[in-house]
């Protein structure tokens, strides 16, 4: 019997950790595309790509601040593009789609749900900053992600003709169920790339009942029509990562969603978390995918197709 192929995606640098919290997190667009090469030559199949200014390190939704990257890696690696459409919390979903309508890459990010986003609990762990804008950012107890109905079906509109497929972000039950409901009506097609998300404060916890909860919820609405993986923040990140391997599920690793190696280790690259989940899979007798056996398990359209 052949083994099943487990797809990593790495997330190399996001938009909610900030550069006062580690030297380690991609800033500049050099960072940036060497973290996601040498993710990529550690086992990522996918990597997850935000941008940000170099000067301050601010989240950056601009074609103009994603394209010395993109460009980079695809010359380098063969590895899957991912671009968010979800950028920074507080961005309008009209800002947050840019670099993906230009780019038409082979896959984008598409969060499935309204949220609160607290992110001011990292200020118990952190206190000293380099710039002004770090400690407003993660002290704001005001956000609402916003991805209503109107959004999503924005992204749909704008991203639907290039063939560019999704990574459905769900934090929560109902996100699931809101997929449901483009799902059955032919909005969107299997098979489909659902990474669900544990342990972000506004979103489901992070005990494995929950993971649990959330992958028997996805089989019940999609049955065999969709390829499963998640995502633990912070510390919850490996562990989350050797639930889903073991229960048949693809994992995401990256200094987007943890900035860590081990406790109180920060780690020192992206690719050292995917050395590290990559042993995880691996000691469950599970073999990686290579980034073409990804293209063909989630059915994606090919690096030749895009606009990077």
């Amino acid at each position: 019997m052949a083994k099943r192929k487990v797809i990593i995606t790495c997330a190399v640098t996001g938009a909610i950790h900030t550069p006062s919290m580690s030297p380690h997190l991609p800033i500049t667009a050099e960072e940036i595309a060497d973290a996601a090469i040498g993710a990529a030559e550690a086992g990522a199949a996918i990597v997850h790509l935000h941008a940000r200014n170099p000067e301050n390190g601010r989240p950056d939704q601009t074609p103009e601040g994603f394209a010395p990257f993109v460009k980079v890696i695809k010359q380098r690696s063969n590895v899957v593009i991912n671009l968010t459409s979800g950028g920074s919390p507080v961005m309008r979903v009209e800002e947050r789609v840019l670099p993906a309508k230009h780019f038409q890459p082979e896959v984008a990010s598409l969060n499935m749900g309204t949220m609160n986003f607290g992110l001011f609990g990292m200020l118990d762990r952190f206190k000293d900053f380099k710039h002004e804008w770090e400690p407003q950012h993660l002290g704001n107890r005001d956000i609402v992600f916003r991805n209503t109905f109107k959004d999503i079906e924005f992204i749909f509109e704008t991203l639907g003709a290039s063939g560019t497929r999704f990574e459905f972000e769900c934090y929560d039950t109902a996100h699931l169920y809101n997929l449901h409901y483009y799902y059955q009506r032919g909005m969107v097609k299997g098979p489909l790339f659902i990474q669900t998300v544990f342990g972000l404060l506004g979103g489901i916890g992070a005990h494995p009942e929950d993971v649990m909860h959330m992958k028997r919820t996805a089989d019940r609405l999609f049955g065999d029509d969709y390829r499963w993986s998640v995502l633990g923040a912070g510390r919850n990140q490996l562990p989350i990562a050797a639930m889903a391997a073991a229960m048949g599920g693809n994992v995401r690793v990256g200094l987007e969603d943890s900035l860590w190696a081990g406790p109180g280790k920060l780690a020192e690259s992206n690719a050292q978390q995917v050395r590290l989940a990559r042993q995880i899979i691996e000691g469950l007798g599970l073999e990686i995918a290579t980034p073409d056996e990804a293209r063909e398990i989630l059915a994606l359209k090919g690096g030749d197709k895009t606009n990077i």
